[in-house]
């Protein structure tokens, strides 16, 4: 009895710790990367019969737009990775089809954590857009022709390279103050580096290289539930361009999106650019579109 009580008990000791490693060995591994991935679709309409007499032109808008985010953060370094796309048209009737929005923006940053608030970085930014762009005062809305023709893909495209300090004094906050950065307009379109807009310096020139002090500034947070707010502002001084009125180049970019279901959204954009070697004066857009859209997340 006492020999088959002791044999009972060792199978039971041999069967747990077994289990206990295989229940290790299956244990999840944690993700390298949290994910934050958002597609969708937008659309805007308006249709007025012939004989209407309040005035008003039939249109149709739509488009699409892809962000997609992937973090990653251990006890020396947070690394950080973000995809913006955006792309949308407008149909008005009597007109050629029009882009009201063309973004293709990325940017990636590796830093190297000094506290619980700063870190050292370096960073590689581009930003450019998908489509052709055209300047429409300058020929008719239905005869949009090459020689109106003042952007396109990459050209123009901006290259940003910086390395320097990174604060974060919140989860949804953070600020970059680059002291070494190198911004390169690029300009591949034979037509447009010819005319020698964006700064180039001669025509035919494809590349303008600028060395820059940069500060940016980034909220992104949750106001409400279905209530998110983002903005982005940047702004570039030119080291050996002091006193002159294109030394400074200012963006912002304002993002509010409203979740009136798990998949219908409205959103509200604002841009605003001042660069003087694009304009002499303040550029702006603002965008307000309804849509749908996906969106997934990991931790």
């Amino acid at each position: 009895m006492k020999k088959n009580l002791l044999l009972f008990l060792v199978l039971v000791s041999v069967q747990t710790a077994f289990a206990q490693g295989d229940s290790a060995a299956v244990k999840p591994k944690e993700r390298l990367f949290k994910h934050n991935f958002q597609a969708g679709f937008t659309l805007n309409q308006s249709s007025f019969s012939d004989n209407w007499k309040g005035g008003g032109v039939s249109s149709f808008a739509f488009g699409w737009f892809l962000n997609y985010n992937a973090k990653h953060h251990t006890d020396n370094w947070d690394f950080n990775s973000d995809l913006q796309m955006q792309l949308g048209y407008q149909d008005n009737k009597g007109e050629k089809r029009r882009k009201n929005a063309d973004r293709l923006f990325y940017d990636l940053k590796a830093g190297y954590i000094l506290n619980s608030h700063w870190n050292v970085f370096g960073s590689l930014n581009f930003l450019s857009q998908f489509k052709d762009g055209f300047d429409y005062k300058t020929k008719s809305s239905v005869d949009a022709t090459m020689d109106s023709l003042i952007s396109t893909f990459m050209a123009p495209a901006y290259i940003t390279t910086s390395v320097g300090l990174e604060y974060k004094p919140l989860n949804y906050i953070w600020m970059r103050l680059g002291i070494g950065t190198l911004r390169q307009t690029v300009v591949l379109d034979k037509s447009i580096s010819n005319a020698q807009l964006y700064g180039l310096e001669k025509p035919g020139d494809k590349i303008r290289n600028q060395f820059v002090l940069q500060y940016i500034f980034n909220f992104d947070k949750d106001l409400a539930k279905n209530v998110n707010f983002k903005t982005r502002y940047m702004v570039n001084y030119d080291y050996f361009k002091n006193g002159k009125p294109n030394a400074f180049v200012h963006i912002l970019n304002a993002n509010l999106t409203l979740k009136a279901t798990k998949y219908i959204s409205t959103n509200f954009q604002v841009n605003l650019i001042n660069d003087y070697d694009q304009s002499h004066t303040m550029q702006w857009s603002q965008i307000l579109s309804l849509g749908m859209i996906y969106s997934l997340s990991s931790k």
